[in-house]
């Protein structure tokens, strides 16, 4: 899914205010950290709460396979005055089927448009430069801030279902959206310029 530019671990994508790069073991306590919040873990799907280091542990291995088998490309988000700080992650995976589009971030810098930035160079990527046809994310009805990303990227809701939910305990509500190459084309046709991808150690 992914080309040969960002199966190597020095690849990442510079936006205005952030460095995406490829997480490593030095992230795992501000992963444990931030995204074992409540709050964090219970606005995704996937997360479960309590989230212990060994669950962070095995994340990281499949996440780094994935990205260097390139049938999956998970970032690593931090602040380009502190590039080795992890502040969240947002991924692309499902090789197998439509690819998904998935991602978190820290409390202490939510509102600020960061994950907006963040979204918007990584789906840049996966159209431009990995050949992608079409992209899903979710969202549940009451995050209203991940709303705001996934309708700033040019997102499509499509339906809403029940899905199980690791946080939760049990199955919830999600908005399911749509993004196919044509719509991300004519978006970037009529928006600012690209994010710089870059090889760089």
């Amino acid at each position: 899914m992914f080309p040969d530019l960002t199966r190597d671990d020095v690849f990442r994508i510079e936006t205005r205010r952030l460095w995406l790069r490829w997480p490593n073991a030095k992230d795992v306590s501000a992963i444990v950290t931030l995204a074992g919040e409540r709050e964090v873990a219970e606005m995704t799907a996937h997360i479960p709460y309590p989230l212990d280091r060994r669950t962070v542990d095995e994340f990281l291995i499949q996440a780094r396979g994935a990205n260097s088998g390139g049938t999956g490309l998970t970032l690593a988000l931090a602040r380009r005055e502190a590039p080795g700080s992890l502040i969240g992650l947002i991924g692309i995976a499902g090789a197998e089927g439509t690819p998904h589009l998935g991602y978190w971030l820290g409390r202490p810098w939510w509102e600020n448009g960061l994950m907006s930035e963040a979204a918007a160079g990584l789906v840049h990527a996966f159209f431009a430069y990995a050949g992608g046809e079409r992209l899903t994310a979710t969202t549940s009805p009451e995050n209203r801030a991940s709303q705001r990303v996934i309708a700033k990227t040019g997102f499509r809701w499509a339906e809403r279902r029940s899905t199980p939910c690791p946080a939760r305990g049990g199955p919830r509500q999600l908005d399911w959206f749509g993004l196919d190459r044509a719509e991300w084309a004519e978006r970037k046709a009529t928006r600012a310029p690209a994010p710089d991808l870059a090889l760089a150690s």
